[in-house]
């Protein structure tokens, strides 16, 4: 009997909820199946099964659960039911190779751990294990797994075949496909080329540090969830950083109608949610005026129903800034488009530790890329860029967040 804990999915991460069961209780089970799929703060993953055998399930369906968890687990000396077909459509192997074979890719798993792939490949646990163990580039592998994962035989395929592409694609195809493009990716495609055509679009650039957050996330995760009944995530501190940013500079949060610019005295920012069916840019209202968990309720209700295509027309329309996370597929820079009839767009990136000159000395700092892409015909140079400096001083110093001034120098009224 062997147990499946809940992985490590990144960093920061402490706890997942279980989705949905793709395996029932006292299913037989193959090796590297996938039996669940759980769900953190940034993304939906699988879970699969180490050995082949009869599952039991630990955890019920939206169960909250923490790292290393046990959520199920396989009797791995279960006889194979008979008549059963293995998980790759291949007849079962006989008795004698079906107790050597776990044996031999359980030393492999041991000998090299999976977490030498990298957190944007997925890959099953022997996959992985062939990709450590014969040092091959995660990126030079066709996946054809369960949406976009790699397999054993995706492996084996390109060590057979290096450098070329295969993941059940013959080799030298000249295949094509026409789809016809979506009403949805219609009008996404018709915003952005009007947004580039209509707008003097300029992009300034900054960088955070981002440790102070990720420390108090760190710090205060449990209590806030067990407080609020959510996670505090990234989203809250730049949101509220970029509320209390656009107040000071109203001209990034405003708009040009006809011969006249609109300013607004709140903000409503639209927060980029990327769905199987395209992009869509839900609004949450009157940010200066919500809370860190406010914030955090109203990115999980918004990017629920974009998930499921449950938004209103309301929810979608009147946002005065947007915010984009590109930093949750791993990008660590990039020019965001404005999105219509807004100025400007803020764009968030990957988290990447780099050596930072701090006092002479050099440090590894957790560092972000930030981007404000600007409608150069409403907001000059000298806005945009403080404005970008504002958010950077609010993020490395949160407790500004709090009123936009420093504690200390607003008890001495400095």
């Amino acid at each position: 009997m062997i147990d499946i804990k809940v992985p490590t999915v990144g960093e920061s991460i402490s706890e997942v909820t279980l989705l949905k069961w793709v395996k029932n209780d006292g299913d037989y089970v193959e090796r590297d199946e996938v039996i669940a799929e759980l769900e953190s703060e940034k993304a939906t993953f699988e879970v699969n099964a180490e050995k082949a055998g009869i599952l039991k399930r630990a955890a019920q369906e939206g169960d909250t659960l923490n790292i290393g968890d046990t959520l199920a687990s396989i009797d791995d000396t279960a006889a194979k039911p008979e008549g059963a077909a293995a998980a790759n459509g291949t007849p079962a192997p006989k008795k004698e190779e079906a107790k050597a074979a776990p044996a031999v890719e359980a030393k492999a798993v041991s000998q090299a751990p999976v977490t030498t792939v990298p957190n944007d490949i997925k890959a099953t646990p022997v996959a992985a294990a062939i990709i450590a163990d014969k040092k091959v580039d995660p990126k030079s592998v066709t996946p054809s797994g369960y949406q976009g994962k790699i397999v054993k035989d995706d492996v084996l395929a390109a060590l057979s075949n290096p450098g070329k592409v295969t993941g059940g694609k013959a080799l030298f195809n000249r295949d094509q496909r026409r789809e016809k493009m979506s009403q949805l990716r219609k009008t996404i495609s018709r915003r952005l080329v009007e947004s580039k055509n209509t707008t003097a679009m300029l992009t300034t650039f900054n960088e955070v540090d981002m440790s102070r957050v990720m420390e108090i996330r760190t710090k205060y995760k449990d209590k806030f969830k067990e407080s609020h009944g959510v996670n505090l995530g990234f989203m809250s501190f730049f949101a509220k950083a970029a509320a209390i940013a656009l107040t000071e500079w109203p001209a990034v949060n405003a708009y040009i109608d006809g011969d006249q610019l609109v300013y607004h005295d709140y903000v409503d920012i639209s927060i980029a949610v990327s769905t199987p069916r395209g992009l869509t840019v839900p609004v949450i209202r009157n940010v200066e005026s919500l809370s860190m968990a406010d914030i955090e309720k109203k990115v999980i209700e918004l990017a629920g129903k974009a998930r499921d295509n449950k938004l209103s027309m309301e929810e979608l329309q009147g946002g005065t800034f947007t915010i984009t996370n590109g930093g949750v597929f791993g990008s660590l820079m990039s020019t965001p488009i404005i999105n219509l009839p807004q100025s400007a767009i803020l764009g968030m990136h990957k988290i990447q530790e780099r050596p930072m000159a701090i006092n002479g000395q050099v440090v590894i700092k957790p560092m972000m890329y930030l981007a404000v892409s600007y409608d150069h015909r409403i907001i000059d140079g000298r806005e945009s860029v403080s404005f970008l400096v504002r958010v950077k001083e609010l993020l490395e110093n949160p407790e500004l967040l709090l009123f936009g001034k420093d504690p200390v120098k607003t008890l001495l009224e400095l």
